[in-house]
């Protein structure tokens, strides 16, 4: 049958002529009941998609969000809330809602005991709920956010658009539910920590908007810290600790390191910033002598012998670490959560098939969120729900050409002049995504005022870059939270 058959009379009109279909925000709202804190706590969930549009009312975008508000405050529109979205970039909140945060999480299992598919939503008794409302933004791209029909997507994939976005959509909740006189917090995760310190600083010169708080969960701020390339040495310090502790973790350390974690760390700490820091600056003028007694240490440290210390010419590049620890054994270590390991089918070569940390955990976020998100939130989309894509290679960061991408600046002139923002970093000594020690150096050197210093909160935790996976460091993490939240308030 041909396309101008009368049996199919739309086919026959111009596209020209056609109507076109106008893009409508879908919202659902739904009551719930959750124990968190250890007490029933009555909530509004309302889940939906916010229709995006530029200042002539074309639309941009469609950006899916899960807001979270308990119900009968005694005065809602003051009542502090959280902004919260993973990083990537790509990444949409999955993992800060369904393993932190939201009223219900996922029983996915920890390192060795993970729980088989399919997985357990129950309720969430470390939820924040009980103290603010929680808003989960998908960026573009991620969950179910899209773009809008005749919009390129890749006009939001970069540091700066995407920190314009996600800000407009935070101005723009702010404005429709009445939350301008709220205390206001963002928590991201990973990449989302540059996008939150971005946008403390997007927000307050853009909308006046003066955040109370941010909460970084395994951050990244100075993108040198993490980058591994011939020239930078910054890395091999600053990874060297988190080593340490992996090695320590699988009993790969002699027997003084293995005796206790937290001097372990500090030596090993110690060691990277000092005599380890010098030997790589002096490069090949290094005397033989030093040279010889620096691999031993490396070695030392790491749990990796002295030969191979050698041939990677004292420097040991994470990927070939996760590798290069177990390789005796057939195994790798994760990369997110050095505590995973997992199996390849060349143990010779120099990189894991993949990060057993990460394939460990996906399914069950993945799987719940697309359950919750139908049957609980009663939210309908036959859209996939994007856990994850692959935006890492393509994102434009190329107002950064020539140089490492570095929020920390933009960071410490938000805390200047905003002397109110207060910032609590949690780190996983596991974590070889964004290790501690990275993040120790980038805050040490924000050049804060002595009066201002106060302001950055750190605490460390005994689980990796997701340390909420970990029950007890998740246990721990709320406790934290909640002293930073109620401190922050307190000093207004």
């Amino acid at each position: 049958m041909s396309e101008s058959s009368p049996t199919n009379p739309a086919a026959s009109i111009p596209d020209a002529d056609k109507p076109k279909i106008e893009l409508q925000d879908e919202i659902v709202a739904t009551e719930h009941i959750a124990r968190i804190g250890g007490s029933e706590i009555v909530y509004t969930a309302t889940t939906g998609r916010i229709v995006m549009k530029d200042e002539a009312g074309k639309a941009q975008a469609t950006v899916f969000f899960i807001a979270y508000t308990r119900k009968n405050s005694e005065d809602m529109q003051r009542r502090p809330i959280l902004f919260s979205f993973n990083g990537g970039p790509g990444s949409s909140s999955v993992w800060l809602h369904l393993g932190l945060l939201g009223p219900r999480r996922v029983l996915a299992g920890d390192a060795g005991q993970l729980a088989p598919p399919p997985y357990q939503l129950v309720d969430n008794d470390y939820s924040l709920l009980d103290w603010a409302d929680i808003v989960f933004i998908d960026p573009v791209s991620t969950g179910y956010s899209r773009a809008a029909p005749g919009e390129e997507a890749k006009q939001f994939h970069g540091l700066e658009r995407d920190i314009e976005s996600v800000g407009e959509f935070i101005r723009l909740y702010v404005t429709r539910y009445k939350r301008w006189a709220s205390p206001k917090f963002l928590i991201g995760e990973s990449y989302g920590t540059t996008r939150a310190a971005g946008l403390a600083g997007h927000l307050q010169s853009r909308h006046g908007m003066y955040l109370n708080g941010l909460l970084l969960i395994s951050s990244v701020l100075n993108f040198q810290t993490i980058e591994f390339e011939p020239g930078n040495d910054l890395p091999y310090v600053l990874f060297l600790p988190t080593y340490a502790a992996t090695a320590w973790h699988h009993g790969r350390l002699g027997a003084d390191l293995q005796a206790d974690l937290q001097k372990t760390i500090q030596e090993a700490s110690t060691f990277a910033a000092g005599d380890y820091a010098h030997a790589l600056f002096q490069g090949s003028a290094l005397p033989a002598e030093t040279h010889a007694d620096i691999v031993r240490r490396v070695a030392r440290y790491t749990g990796l012998s002295e030969a191979y210390v050698e041939a990677s010419n004292l420097r040991i590049e994470i990927f070939r670490f996760c590798k290069e620890l177990l390789r005796e054994t057939r195994r790798t270590v994760g990369r997110l959560d050095s505590r995973f390991i997992g199996l390849d089918r060349d143990a010779a070569g120099e990189r894991g098939e993949n990060d057993p940390s990460y394939a460990a955990i996906q399914g069950a976020y993945s799987s719940a969120m697309n359950a919750y998100v139908r049957e609980e939130l009663a939210f309908a989309s036959d859209l996939p729900y994007a856990v994850l894509t692959g935006l890492y290679e393509t994102w434009d960061y190329s107002k950064h050409q020539n140089k490492y991408v570095d929020v920390s600046e933009t960071l410490r002139a938000s805390i200047t002049q905003n002397p109110f923002l207060k910032v609590f970093i949690a780190n996983g000594y596991y974590d070889l995504a964004t290790p501690f020690f990275a993040t120790d150096y980038t805050v040490n050197h924000l050049h804060l005022e002595a009066t201002l210093r106060d302001h950055v909160r750190m605490a460390y935790y005994a689980a990796g870059h997701m340390m909420y996976v970990h029950e007890d460091s998740l246990a721990q993490l709320r406790i934290d939270m909640i002293d930073f939240l109620n401190d922050t308030l307190t000093t207004r």
